[in-house]
C-alpha cells in the first residue's frame, strides 16, 4: 500500500485511523455509563437524555462542529480556561478531529451497548446478589462479561464509521494536510483539485475496504462471542 499510495495519501490513512482509534477509546467509557443509565433507570428527564444522547443521529454533523467550536475554540468556554490554565488547544487539531469523530460516533456504541444489556438475564445478577456479590462484583463478574458482544460490536462499528466522519471534523478540525486531514477530507480535496480523480478513487477504495472490513470484523466478533456465551 505504501507504494500505491504516495507519503501524502498514505499520511491521511494513517491519522483516519489514529483519529478513529483515539474517538473509541475516548468515548468508550462514557457510552458504557450512558447505556447503563438509560437502561437500568427510570428518572424525571430520562427521554430528554436518551435525545440529547442521540442527537449526534439525526443533526447534520455540521451542526455538531459548530457546537463544538463554540464550547471548545479558544474563546469558548471549554476551551478558553482549558488554553489559558492547561495550554490545550482542541480546534483546528488531530486531538479536535478526534474529539469531533468521538463525539459523532458516541450513539452508535450507545445503542449497541444498549442491546447488550438489555439481553442480560438479570436474575443471573440476582443470583450473585444473594451469594454475597456487591455492585462492582456483580458489574464485573456477571453483567460485563454477558454484555461484551454489545461493547465490541459498539465499538468496531464507531471505529468503521470514525474513518468516515467528513462534517463535524472539518467544521472543528478543519483541512490541514498532516494534522487533520483524514481520508474523507483527502477525498473531498482531491475532487477539488484538477486532476485529482485518480487520487480521489484510490482513497475512496481504501476508505471502502476500512469500512466494510470493520463492519464484518463486528459482526464476526459479536457471532464469536454469542458462541462464547452459550447464546448461538
Amino acid at each position: 500500500m505504501t507504494t500505491w499510495l504516495s507519503p501524502e495519501e498514505w499520511q491521511a490513512v494513517r491519522l483516519s485511523l489514529d483519529v478513529a482509534t483515539r474517538s473509541v477509546i475516548g468515548s468508550l467509557l462514557p457510552a458504557i455509563a450512558a447505556a447503563w443509565v438509560l437502561t437500568r433507570y427510570r428518572f424525571p428527564g430520562r427521554a430528554l437524555l436518551d435525545a440529547l444522547v442521540h442527537l449526534p443521529l439525526v443533526v447534520p454533523p455540521v451542526v455538531v462542529g459548530w457546537g463544538l467550536l463554540m464550547l471548545f475554540g479558544i474563546r469558548g468556554p471549554i476551551g478558553a480556561p482549558l488554553h489559558e490554565w492547561f495550554g490545550v488547544r482542541l480546534v483546528f487539531t488531530t486531538d479536535g478531529a478526534a474529539l469531533a469523530t468521538a463525539v459523532m460516533s458516541f450513539p452508535l456504541i450507545v445503542r449497541s451497548v444498549r442491546l447488550g444489556l438489555e439481553n442480560v438475564d438479570q436474575g443471573l445478577e440476582a443470583a450473585a446478589r444473594t451469594l454475597g456479590a456487591g455492585p462492582i462484583d456483580r458489574f464485573l463478574t456477571v453483567t460485563l462479561p454477558l454484555m461484551s458482544p454489545g461493547i465490541l460490536a459498539g465499538a468496531i462499528t464507531a471505529f468503521a464509521a470514525g474513518l468516515g466522519e467528513f462534517g463535524a471534523v472539518i467544521t472543528f478540525a478543519s483541512n490541514i494536510p498532516g494534522e487533520t486531514q483524514t481520508l474523507p477530507l483527502a477525498i473531498y480535496s482531491a475532487t477539488q483539485t484538477p486532476g485529482g480523480e485518480a487520487t480521489a478513487a484510490r482513497l475512496a477504495l481504501v476508505s471502502f475496504t476500512l469500512a466494510i472490513s470493520g463492519l464484518l470484523l463486528a459482526e464476526l466478533i459479536a457471532r464469536r462471542m454469542h458462541l462464547l456465551l452459550g447464546r448461538g
